[in-house]
């Protein structure tokens, strides 16, 4: 979901979640479960990204954010309030989203597509297709007819109907239990099937009844395309995210939530059993992530401004057994509502305000260890009761992460074979000896991550 407002000053959209097969499984299919998600690039940069950085790499999975015909304006939210469902968005035309599939799944990479289908915009005008459009009509597609008759903004989260059925921030909420509503929207998604869309991350998910949703995925041409769900947690509410792992994976928002509060201000000791042991829904079904589009802006999580800090959140998720992990990828800002720079065209990471967290070293080179590690448990745990943490993934891998301010220099015991290995970290070497230990220096805030079949720099 989202938030932009009638006059423009909230920020829309959050997370939701990717898909699954028909009996609910959380994580992507294969063996290649990270995904990066691009926040604002244009189709044409994301499809040189596929195959320069995320490819090669082994991210299993690209994020776009939405290709639907929106309202025009700079502001990154605009995106989020569709007006058709022709691919014509500032990120690029039919032509440029068909050539970024194909030249993302030339280089190992599926393709998630953000997508809108709760509500439509906020007013009238003319979209950046061409369409002219009212709150309630867009010509061709919905008339006043199919929406819901609640036209009031969400206002009581305690109340299931008033979640479901009234405007969130004020845009038009799309009557989802109606039959032509459920197939104009299946037939938006099957487009994009015909396209070669692998998934669907599902904006604003928790504003649409799980029953509707599971209607409008038994209509798809792959109902077993990935379906990522945005429902964000909150206690004590109507509507909880638990409701919507029959449909696929779900976004697992206090997973966020609680690093950043880890990271900052309690012991990194705490995360020995981080997932279902803190009340999440099961890891087979949950979408994790550090931050996203949403979340950076709004404060609830870290995000790229906390540094080494959000470097080491993003490592500990990717080398830590629970659900399938989104890294965020998106540009500086300062006004929370600006949109991307020179329109989403991305000449080079780390120009221009692009943030590139996806190719960060640190982080790039945690996903090839997470593909290494897949499926192997959680071995000798060790922390210091403090920041200081260090854990194996049975007989693949094995990471220290130092949070402390100050080094820390230790014999660690691993599960691994004995042998050189390099640490992705810093591209230096660490030997374990045949009791499957080793001794190293760990500099304040950083981390070492060793795996099998990676013995060179």
């Amino acid at each position: 979901m989202a938030r932009r407002t009638l006059s423009g000053a909230l920020a829309l959209s959050a997370a939701a979640l990717v898909m699954t097969p028909s009996l609910a499984q959380a994580s992507p299919p294969g063996t290649k479960d990270v995904t990066a998600v691009l926040f604002e690039w244009n189709f044409a940069s994301v499809a040189k990204e596929c195959t320069n950085t995320l490819g090669p790499a082994g991210y299993g999975y690209v994020q776009v954010s939405p290709p639907a015909e929106h309202i025009q304006g700079a502001q990154w939210w605009t995106s989020y309030q569709p007006v058709s469902y022709k691919i014509a968005g500032r990120l690029g035309d039919r032509t440029a989203f068909q050539n970024m599939v194909n030249t993302c799944h030339a280089a190992g990479v599926k393709v998630v597509v953000d997508t809108v289908v709760n509500h439509m915009s906020a007013g009238g005008g003319t979209g950046t297709g061409g369409s002219s459009y009212t709150k309630y009509n867009y010509p061709g597609l919905y008339s006043s007819y199919d929406f819901d008759d609640c036209t009031s903004q969400i206002g009581n989260y305690a109340d299931r109907w008033n979640v479901q059925h009234c405007e969130l921030v004020g845009l038009s909420d799309l009557d989802t239990g109606e039959d032509y509503v459920r197939r104009a929207i299946a037939g938006y998604l099957n487009d994009l099937l015909t396209l070669g869309v692998d998934g669907f991350r599902i904006d604003a998910a928790k504003h649409i009844d799980t029953v509707d949703l599971a209607n409008i995925k038994s209509r798809l041409t792959n109902p077993n395309a990935y379906w990522k769900q945005e429902v964000i947690y909150g206690s004590g509410e109507a509507v909880q995210p638990t409701e919507y792992t029959g449909n696929g994976d779900v976004q697992e928002f206090r997973y966020a939530y609680d690093l950043k509060r880890v990271f900052n201000s309690e012991n990194l000791a705490y995360l020995k059993n981080y997932g279902e042991g803190w009340g999440y829904m099961n890891g087979s079904v949950s979408g994790v992530f550090v931050d996203n589009h949403d979340t950076e802006r709004n404060g609830s999580t870290l995000n790229y401004k906390d540094g080494a800090t959000y470097t080491m959140a993003n490592v500990f998720m990717l080398a830590w057994p629970y659900g399938a992990p989104d890294v965020n990828s998106g540009y500086e800002f300062s006004d929370t509502d600006a949109g991307p720079p020179n329109g989403g065209s991305v000449n080079a990471c780390w120009q221009n305000g692009w943030k590139c967290q996806h190719a960060w070293p640190e982080i790039q080179r945690m996903v090839a260890f997470r593909n290494a590690t897949r499926g192997q448990s959680v071995t000798n745990w060790w922390d210091n009761g403090g920041d200081a943490i260090a854990f194996g993934r049975g007989s693949k891998g094995y990471v220290a992460i130092n949070h402390e301010s100050g080094s820390l220099s230790r014999t660690y015991q691993t599960a691994l074979p004995a042998g050189t290995y390099c640490n992705v970290q810093n591209n230096t070497t660490v030997t374990v000896g045949s009791s499957g230990q080793f001794t190293a220096t760990l500099g304040a805030n950083t981390a070492l991550a060793i795996y099998a079949g990676k013995s060179s720099c």
